[in-house]
């Protein structure tokens, strides 16, 4: 089977390079030629798809050199408590941020009011809203993914499959986990009629909850044909969950935790889809140095379109190998990364196509 950029991204175990450059204390915009002052928010310190992004941006950051870079999350997922951090960000990260989010509303008028201070903010991994005066997005085709998920899947099921499957969502309304969900659901009513989809039901990101909320989906519908998940803990905890009950159905999820590749490696997930974090990591923060240091901090206008990739038993170890530290994600990604970033155009879409 081939996939475009199969890539993968990972579980890069305790090498976190918090302030990975220079760790100074900041202050004053350093302006172009000087020390850049700047930033990234996510929507969950502590979770993996979030940790890959940090570890990609401190890495861009690392490589530009002159950068003062802050990375601030919430440890669990907390809109509000990211919108805080995320002021408190703008004060000290003059010269650009970074920003994620799970709850795009909330931080429409937090957003324009760093851009009106003449803040350069690049939006990563989920789409901006219209009132933020953001107009530079990083992110997957989320729908595309899903796609993948429920290609694979069916790959798995044969010919004609008839029975149930079931879709859970982390953070309904988040738009770039519906969008995976409606991927899914989508392929398989076209390509599975016999196959009837449940769900999408909320899942929840935090791993205790997540997992009581798969536990009662499969306690439900204990002859469904699989158990899929659009987020980081519903790999993990669907694999635990197929294990303890010894369950035939299939289960996958998203995301490269140490735990879900190690539930790939073993078998008990079919794959995992990767969004590569840390490679979107890396592109939104060299971009926005670029911009600012060669183009006075106008950025381009779009979505920058990152690709994904499935892990499988073909490329697992691969995958586990590039997990064991930023150094080795960014050397497996670099051909990558050069290729992106040296033809930006080539991937730029129109905003309003993000999904």
């Amino acid at each position: 089977m081939h996939h475009p950029f199969r890539t993968t991204s990972a579980a890069l175990g305790a090498l976190v390079l918090l302030c990975s450059t220079g760790c100074g204390s900041g202050g004053g915009s350093g302006g172009k030629d000087g020390e850049l002052d700047m930033g990234i928010a996510v929507a969950n310190i502590s979770l993996n798809f979030a940790h890959e992004m940090v570890l990609g941006a401190e890495s861009a950051a690392d490589h530009a050199g002159d950068v003062n870079f802050k990375a601030v999350g919430p440890p669990n997922t907390d809109g509000p408590a990211e919108v805080q951090l995320f002021q408190n960000l703008t004060a000290r990260a003059k010269d650009g941020i970074v920003l994620e989010n799970l709850d795009p509303p909330i931080f429409t008028r937090p957003a324009a009011r760093a851009v009106d201070r003449g803040i350069p903010v690049v939006a990563l991994d989920t789409a901006p809203t219209d009132g933020s005066k953001v107009t530079f997005y990083v992110g997957n085709d989320n729908y595309a993914l899903g796609r993948l998920m429920a290609e694979e899947a069916l790959e798995r099921l044969g010919d004609d499959p008839k029975g149930e499957i079931v879709i859970g969502v982390p953070n309904p309304g988040t738009p770039v986990l519906d969008n995976r969900a409606e991927g899914i659901a989508d392929t398989f009513a076209e390509k599975a009629p016999g196959v009837k989809v449940l769900g999408p039901f909320q899942t929840y990101s935090d791993p205790g909850q997540n997992h009581s909320s798969w536990s009662s989906q499969v306690g439900a519908h204990p002859g469904a044909l699989a158990f899929l998940g659009v987020g980081d803990a519903d790999s993990y905890n669907l694999a635990k969950i197929k294990k303890e009950k010894g369950g035939k159905y299939l289960t996958a999820g998203f995301d490269v935790d140490p735990k879900t590749l190690e539930a790939v490696k073993e078998g008990s997930n079919f794959v995992t889809i990767d969004p590569q974090h840390f490679l979107k990591g890396y592109l939104s923060t060299a971009m926005l140095i670029e911009s600012v240091r060669d183009n006075d901090g106008k950025l381009p206008d779009g979505w920058f379109l990152a690709p994904g990739g499935v892990v499988d038993s073909s490329n697992i170890d691969e995958v586990i190998t590039r997990q064991k530290s930023a150094k080795a994600a960014y050397d497996w990604y670099r051909p990558v990364i050069d290729k992106l970033l040296g033809d930006q155009d080539a991937q730029l879409k129109p905003l309003k196509d993000a999904r």
